[in-house]
């Protein structure tokens, strides 16, 4: 007989293949379902602090108060503890800024509900106050973590955390800061 060689994989070597990349994909796959919620909760708590620089940098220009609510699917705001169309009774239900004018609301920004994200704060809404900016009502906090647990094992790493001096000032964290849920 003759054979030739043939470039190629033998069966063996390709199962060989195929069965390490089932053990690497088995034992990366929680890390990346924790990566992916740590990731949801931080780009969450960057979209909150936006929102509250923009509304504190809004006031000063504009000389009018504006306020940060917590929103339903219709774009209005909600009263504290009133459940949003999900059922959630947070800030995950979303956010609007609204500077007021002329006896009412104008939207400047609109962040959507994400459930996933569990967003502990302050109850309803906040305003910022011109001509400086300063917040009604002093010192504010937001808590942001995962809703499911999935970022337990991470402790106070897989939560965020954002400090509101009474100037308006916000201040993004790393950890747990006690904000009411």
């Amino acid at each position: 007989m003759n054979f030739r060689y043939s470039p190629g994989f033998t069966l063996i070597e390709l199962a060989v293949v195929l069965a390490v990349i089932a053990v690497v994909a088995t034992f990366s796959a929680p890390s990346i379902v924790v990566w992916h919620k740590r990731d949801q909760v931080d780009a969450r708590a960057r979209a909150m602090l936006s929102s509250l620089a923009l509304g504190r940098s809004e006031a000063i220009r504009r000389g009018a108060r504006v306020t940060l609510c917590r929103i339903n699917a219709a774009h209005a705001c909600l009263v504290a503890g009133k459940a949003c169309d999900g059922g959630l009774t947070d800030w995950a239900c979303g956010w609007a800024l609204f500077a007021e004018r002329d006896n009412g609301r104008v939207l400047i920004r609109m962040q959507p509900a994400l459930a996933g994200v569990a967003v502990g704060g302050t109850g309803s809404e906040l305003s910022f106050t011109p001509p400086s900016g300063q917040i009604i009502g002093g010192f504010r906090s937001f808590e942001f973590s995962a809703r499911d647990g999935a970022l337990a094992s991470l402790g106070a790493r897989g939560r965020r955390c954002i400090r509101i001096a009474a100037g308006g000032r916000a201040r993004l964290t790393q950890g747990a800061c006690g904000a009411a849920a």
